[in-house]
């Protein structure tokens, strides 16, 4: 790609399972040259995640897109020595083992660094380089038990509730692709020296969950599970319409509020005291779900979207897969787009995160089989022979 914010950076993608995957696909998604180093037998557990297609995992077209690949067995001293070179020819490197793997193969930060003093090494972690936590295994699974999320959602009465989906992993993706570019750029403002950023798949989501910390250590105050409730503002909750649909609604804005209760015949409710502000109409929720939910049972969806829409009020449709696929609004914005792929002929997924005007990323091409450019990174940039990538594979050493 020459045509992308990020053209000339060369980041490797030494991670697994979905962070460090994401943040390099962001990367890549934005012109980044990214070259995917996973296990050249097992590859990156990734490509056993979710649904696959004639024995094509669906899920590896997305998260690997716009990234090279090679396989490296990082563990045996060929391998590291690979690594090594490759090393000091890129910008960052991205890795999710645990804490010490790095180290024990020889490949460690300080011995990058060493080799190339300007590489950003990004170390993603279940809880960080450090503390008494370090050494454990950490799963997004875990970051939604420990940073409050799953303490906080569910019924009131009802158990804490994990995400169906890797929203910790997620979200720590995103946050290390910032993370990279604000270790980039400060590389550029004290003459190209590189560090190492460390991040844990906890922090970020703790930090997406609020102000709980600061609320309890102020307050002592514990927030608890609500459902689809808030307690900052109300009408908020999901409600079933006439032919079991369901959509959502938030008055967050005063506002919003008002013409909700004026829409659903009930304005004499806006001028009560309480109604004045959020938290207060939190506390009458029964009351305000009951007015609501009674007249969005009584209408259809598309009656309910049209009626709030033409109200000046905010509703969204609940979606799954499908209503998400054929939504207008989604093609018109090109939210999703159709990419070329080698097995599918074509496959839809996620565009680029965010539009840029003057440069825009784009995906390139879909998630490749499993080292697919090895001898091309090995013989034709790093100046390995042949014989010597053919003696490699032989060994299980590279693929």
């Amino acid at each position: 790609m020459h045509d992308g914010p990020l053209t000339g950076l060369r980041v490797i993608d030494a991670s697994t399972i979905l962070a460090g995957p994401l943040c390099c696909q962001i990367l890549g998604d934005y012109g980044a040259d990214v070259i995917k180093v996973e296990h050249p037998v097992a590859g990156d557990s990734m490509r056993g995640h979710g649904h696959a297609k004639d024995g094509v995992p669906l899920w590896w077209k997305e998260i690997s897109r716009n990234k090279r690949t090679l396989g490296l067995k990082l563990s045996t001293p060929e391998g590291a020595d690979l690594l090594r070179r490759l090393a000091a020819t890129a910008d960052v490197l991205v890795e999710n083992f645990r804490p010490g793997t790095l180290e024990r193969w020889g490949i460690g930060p300080d011995t990058l660094l060493e080799i190339n003093p300007a590489l950003v090494v990004v170390r993603i972690s279940g809880f960080g380089q450090r503390g008494p936590y370090a050494h454990r295994p950490g799963f997004g699974t875990l970051a939604e038990a420990m940073s409050g999320f799953a303490h906080l959602t569910g019924d009131e009465n009802g158990p804490p509730t994990l995400p169906a989906f890797g929203l910790a992993d997620s979200i720590c993706g995103i946050a290390a692709s910032s993370a990279t570019m604000v270790a980039l750029w400060a590389r550029q403002q004290n003459g190209g020296k590189g560090q190492v950023v460390d991040l844990s798949l906890l922090e970020p989501i703790m930090m997406a969950v609020g102000p709980g910390p600061t609320v309890y250590d102020q307050l002592g105050l514990i927030g608890q599970r609500h459902g689809n409730r808030s307690t900052n503002n109300a009408p908020r909750n999901t409600y079933r319409t006439r032919d079991g649909s369901w959509v959502a609604i938030s008055t967050s804005a005063q506002s919003i509020a008002e013409r909700v209760l004026h829409l659903v015949g009930h304005p004499e409710v806006v001028d009560e005291p309480w109604f004045a502000s959020g938290r207060q109409r939190a506390e009458h929720a029964d009351l305000l779900d009951s007015y609501v939910g009674g007249w969005i049972a009584e209408r259809t969806r598309d009656e309910v979207m049209r009626a709030f829409d033409e109200a000046g009020a905010a509703v969204a449709p609940v979606y799954d897969a499908r209503d998400i696929v054929t939504d207008d609004h989604v093609r018109a914005a090109e939210m999703l787009v159709d990419v070329p792929d080698p097995d599918f002929g074509q496959v839809l997924m996620h565009n680029v995160l965010w539009r840029m005007s003057e440069t825009p990323g784009r995906i390139r091409f879909t998630g490749r089989a499993l080292g697919a450019d090895t001898d091309d990174l090995l013989v034709n940039e790093l100046g390995c022979t042949p014989d010597t990538v053919a003696d490699l594979r032989d060994r299980e050493i590279v693929a």
